[in-house]
Parts: C-alpha cells; structure tokens; sequence
C-alpha cells in the first residue's frame, strides 16, 4: 500500500471528494473510432476524466501485460516473436481482465479495438457475459483532406511527447520545443503517401464495425475546434442509459 504520510491533506481531501463524486457516475462502457489525427487523444482525458472511466489502450495493455510477463502477455510475446499477430481471444482476455481493476469499476474508454467486425462480435460475446454492453461508439468524423494537413503539420519532442503543428500550435522558436528549446522531430510515418494509406485501410475496415454498431453510433464533427468537439461528445454522453442503469 502506498505511503501517503507526506501527501498533504488537502489533495487527500480533493481525491477523496473525487471519488465519492464517481460512486454517483452512471457506468459507460465506450468505444471511440478515428483516423489518425482526428483528435480522439485530445479528447480521451476529458471525457475519462468528466465520467471517472478507465482508458483502455489495446496497444498500452498489450506491452505492459508482455512487460509484466502475465499469462496472456507471455502468450502475446510468443505471438510477436513467431511474426504473427496477436489474437482477439488474448485482446479480448486483456479487456475483460480490466475490467476487474478498481479504476474500471465505472466502465472504460476503448481507443483501438475493435477495428474489424470480427473483434466487435467477439467483443460484444465477453461483455454480454459479464451482463455488460457498449453504450455508445463516438465516431470521430473528419475529411481525409484535413487530416492529411493535421498530420503532416505535426512536430514531437521526443523526450516529453509534447506535440506542436506547422500551423495550428506552432511552436514559439521553429524546430525548437518551448519548454527545453530541444530539436522537434516528426514522425516516420507522419507524411502524406503513408497517411493516405493508412486512411484507406481505416476506412476499408472500420465501415463494417460503424455499420455493427449503427445503433449506438454518435458521429461528432471532429473537424471543429476542440472545445466544440468536447461538447458534442457531453451532449450525446448525458442522454445515454447504462444497460446496468
């Protein structure tokens, strides 16, 4: 158990409040789908933050239970290291472990899976297991042509992952990160000929899940300005009824 004899009283009291506040959250169980750039890494805090979920990465989870040498991780690394592609069965068993965890006890955020219709059906199986379902999907809808200059605009510095565009947040010296006056870099695949690649392949397989999960689908304007966005996603969020509810 962690030491909290130096943590001051009155950020014990803000998480204590906190978390009674999240006793009073009703669960959501979320998916968000988006290409690349369209602004669901902007919005994810917010709404696991405003609704006390859990944000479930499948990429994070994956090299953390690898990491961690869990069963399912040591069976995802013998997976990678024959060049094969880890299963759904051992995705879906990662999710359904979270959602045993405390800070999941709300529900979750899903930010990469499922992607094919094949995943969302086996997705949807543990769930209703479990007596649970997806509430909503939050489909970030952007034009690729916007997209192509969100991404191709974007500079890292890669020791803090602080991000900066060309044109939308550039930063204050060019090339250079505010904060260490560092070199930016910009990613490998953050170019044009990838992108559209990459936009293809999304939209050839993500179509069939939108089309699965038609029901549940909220398509929000991504294209506009943060701020709008994060209201459209509060908006559709307070009309939903858990399936627990």
């Amino acid at each position: 158990m962690a030491d909290l004899s130096e943590v001051p009283l009155g950020d014990l009291m803000k998480e204590l409040q906190r978390r009674l506040e999240c006793t009073n959250k009703p669960k959501k169980h979320l998916i968000l789908i988006g290409p690349p750039g369209c602004g669901k890494g902007t919005q994810s805090p917010i709404i696991k933050n405003e609704h006390c979920l859990c944000h479930l990465a499948t990429g994070d989870m994956l090299r953390a239970a690898v990491a961690a040498q869990t069963k399912l991780g040591v069976e995802a690394k013998k997976a990678m290291e024959a060049g094969a592609l880890v299963s759904d069965e051992i995705v879906v068993g990662l999710i359904k472990e979270a959602l045993e965890r405390p800070e999941c006890s709300r529900g979750f955020i899903l930010d990469g899976f499922p992607r094919t219709l094949e995943q969302a059906r086996k997705l949807d199986n543990m769930l209703n297991s479990k007596g649970a379902g997806i509430d909503a999907v939050l489909d970030f809808d952007v034009p690729d042509s916007l997209l192509v200059e969100r991404v191709t605009g974007r500079w890292i510095h890669p020791a803090s992952g602080r991000s900066y565009h060309s044109r939308f947040a550039p930063p204050k010296v060019p090339g250079r990160d505010d904060v260490t006056g560092e070199p930016l870099v910009q990613r490998k695949d953050d170019n044009a000929d990838t992108l559209k690649n990459r936009l293809k392949a999304f939209h050839a397989q993500t179509k069939p899940v939108i089309d699965y999960y038609r029901s549940k689908v909220v398509k929000l304007e991504a294209e506009r300005a943060p701020e709008a966005v994060s209201k459209q996603i509060r908006e559709a969020l307070s009309k939903i009824k858990h399936l627990d509810d």
